[in-house]
C-alpha cells in the first residue's frame, strides 16, 4: 500500500502541539488575569461602587489574551496540511516554537495584568 504523504510523519505532531500550547497557555494567562483583577473589582464595588465600571479595564485586557492565543492556534492549525504540501520537521518545530512564544507571552502578560490590575484598582479608592 503506497502512501501519498510527503514529508516527515511526526512533524504534524509538533505543529499541533504548538497550536495547543498557544491556546492553553494564553487562556491560562487570561483566566489568571481575569480572576486576580476581578477580585480588585469586587473590592472596589464594596468601597466605591460608582467607580466599578472604570475598574473593568484590566479584566477586558486579560480577556483579550485568550483571543490572541486562539487566533495564533487557528493560524498554526490551518498551516498544517501534509496532504496538500510537504510538511517537514522544520515546519513542525517552527510552529511549536511560535505557539510556545505566543502562549508563554500570554501567560506572563496575564499574570502581570492580574497583579497590576488588582493593585491599581484597590489603590483607586484611596484617592
Amino acid at each position: 500500500m503506497a502512501s501519498t504523504f510527503s514529508g516527515d510523519e511526526t512533524a504534524p505532531f509538533f505543529g499541533f502541539l504548538g497550536a495547543a500550547a498557544a491556546l492553553v497557555f494564553s487562556c491560562m494567562g487570561a483566566a489568571y488575569g481575569t480572576a486576580k483583577s476581578g477580585v480588585g473589582v469586587a473590592s472596589m464595588g464594596v468601597m466605591r461602587p460608582e467607580l466599578v465600571m472604570k475598574s473593568i479595564v484590566p479584566v477586558v485586557m486579560a480577556g483579550v489574551l485568550g483571543i490572541y492565543g486562539l487566533i495564533i492556534a487557528v493560524i498554526i492549525s490551518t498551516g498544517i496540511n501534509p496532504k496538500a504540501k510537504s510538511y517537514y520537521l522544520f515546519d513542525g518545530y517552527a510552529h511549536l516554537s511560535s505557539g510556545l512564544a505566543c502562549g508563554l507571552a500570554g501567560l506572563s502578560a496575564g499574570m502581570a495584568i492580574g497583579i497590576v490590575g488588582d493593585a491599581g484598582v484597590r489603590y483607586c479608592y484611596l484617592i
